[in-house]
């Protein structure tokens, strides 16, 4: 299922002028989590935060790995990926999520950036690709799909809103050719329940924020969101998996303003 052919082993090579750090957040991911650490076991440190609520192997399958293991309950998007960076001895950090699989494309970019990283390029971005219903879903809402992931831990702030907080950088960055696989869901089951999660934790958070849910927010956003995913990014390329995908998009965002509701409700009463 990988997007790129085989390449030589990237260990194999010579050392890295700038040493890093992979960083990688887990949770309940034992299917997919060894093939995440092997893919990066030429690094310098791997740190891994497990989530406390995890209740398959993952923890011992980290700890065969990685340098360092910590258990912690999750706190939020930002607040998790913040602890697992600051954890990091290096300062240039590669930032994973146990369902992202660096393929020997790009750890062979990653090794030409880090042995000459010079000074004017402080992070570099990654273009995720998504095996999802059977394929490798190319348009829509999953791809493209750039994320900073490579960066100088003392240039780093967070930005955006739990639960999609994402890194960013004091400074000029780049991108790199190679995709990172992504491995999101087992199935469209996992992905309704990755939805629920989601979409609660997103109405906790506009609530904090004052946020407040009206009938034009359920009605009129989930259909601009199909609209955007199937039509103007050209979903409908990826067959009746992109559809579903923008369908389940939809729904997302249908949840997380009728969940908002909810909580407003309940505040009132």
């Amino acid at each position: 299922m990988s997007a790129g052919s085989a390449l030589p082993d990237p260990a194999s090579e010579s050392p890295l002028n700038s040493p890093f750090s992979v960083c990688v957040l887990v949770g309940n991911s034992e299917t997919i989590l060894p093939r995440c650490l092997d893919a990066v076991s030429w690094a310098d440190e791997i740190v891994v935060v497990v989530d406390a609520n995890s209740r398959d192997g993952s923890e011992k399958i980290a700890r065969k790995r990685a340098q360092r293991v910590e258990v912690r309950p999750y706190a939020g998007d930002i607040e998790q990926k913040g602890f697992c960076v600051d954890l990091a001895h290096h300062d240039w950090v590669l930032l994973l999520d146990a369902d992202e699989v660096v393929t020997p494309q790009l750890s062979q970019e990653l090794r030409a950036v880090l042995a000459k990283p010079g000074e004017e390029i402080v992070g570099y971005e990654l273009n995720r690709i998504t095996y999802h219903l059977g394929r490798w879903i190319r348009h829509g809402d999953f791809h493209p799909d750039w994320n900073l992931r490579l960066f100088r831990r003392s240039r780093l702030h967070w930005v955006g809103q739990n639960p999609h907080g994402r890194a960013a950088v004091r400074g000029r960055t780049g991108r790199l050719r190679s995709t990172l696989e992504h491995y999101s869901y087992r199935d469209l089951a996992d992905q309704i329940e990755r939805i629920q999660c989601f979409s609660s934790r997103a109405a906790e958070d506009m609530n904090a924020r004052g946020r407040r849910a009206r009938v034009h927010h359920l009605v009129l956003r989930p259909s601009a969101r199909f609209l955007r995913g199937y039509l103007l990014r050209r979903g409908f390329l990826d067959g009746l998996a992109g559809f579903i995908i923008a369908a389940a998009s939809a729904f997302y965002v249908f949840l997380k303003y009728a969940k908002l509701w909810e909580l407003q409700r309940r505040s009132e009463h």
